[in-house]
């Protein structure tokens, strides 16, 4: 089996964490996956970010019409930051007869010999990294290939481009602005309810 292991804050979650994982799905060619919101993610200040309970519950909310994905609060649980070298050898032990494949937007790619045991985590799993930009495409495939002289498994796939990041949306709704336009309307209910970003 052919298991996707999607990461992130997801704070919020928006169209564009759905279709990026669509995309991945499609072009690693995916049985399965397994959503996980962070704890403390390693690469950004998370001394705002929205409790991990509230963005398991909104994941939940935006995934629950998706084939084959399940929300785990796996990392939520976890004690310190949220490294996704721990998360891939975790499921590497529950899973140990299906392929990993560790999905990302392409601008994660590019650091990627940055992150933490980078090298093991090409060893547990696949990438498969989504563009949702043209003008990174010869600097993409030119790391990729870097990574893949080291043994790694890259899959690149293009995404329609989306304009707007978690960011920008925070500040939407913090001033009240309209989110329908890239946001699920559960998620919008359930932010609305629970008064987050406020």
């Amino acid at each position: 089996m052919r298991i996707g292991i999607y990461g992130g804050t997801f704070d919020p979650v928006h169209r564009g964490h759905t279709a990026m994982l669509e995309n991945a799905v499609r072009a690693a060619e995916l049985d399965r996956v397994i959503v996980l919101p962070d704890r403390i993610p390693p690469h950004k200040a998370a001394d705002k970010l929205v409790r991990g309970e509230d963005r398991l519950n909104m994941c939940r909310l935006a995934f629950e019409g998706f084939d084959n994905v399940t929300v785990s609060d796996w990392e939520i649980r976890q004690q310190g930051k949220s490294y996704s070298v721990l998360t891939l050898r975790h499921f590497h032990e529950v899973y140990p007869d299906d392929r990993l494949y560790f999905i990302m937007g392409s601008d994660m790619l590019l650091s990627f010999h940055k992150w933490y045991l980078y090298e093991e985590i090409l060893s547990l799993a696949a990438i498969a990294a989504v563009s949702r930009c043209d003008d990174d495409s010869p600097r993409l495939e030119a790391y990729a290939d870097s990574l893949r002289a080291k043994g790694a498994e890259i899959i690149i796939s293009k995404a329609e481009p989306f304009e707007v990041s978690s960011t920008d949306i925070r500040q939407r709704l913090t001033a009240g602005g309209d989110c329908t336009d890239v946001m699920d309307k559960k998620v919008l209910e359930y932010i609305k309810t629970h008064k987050l970003y406020k």
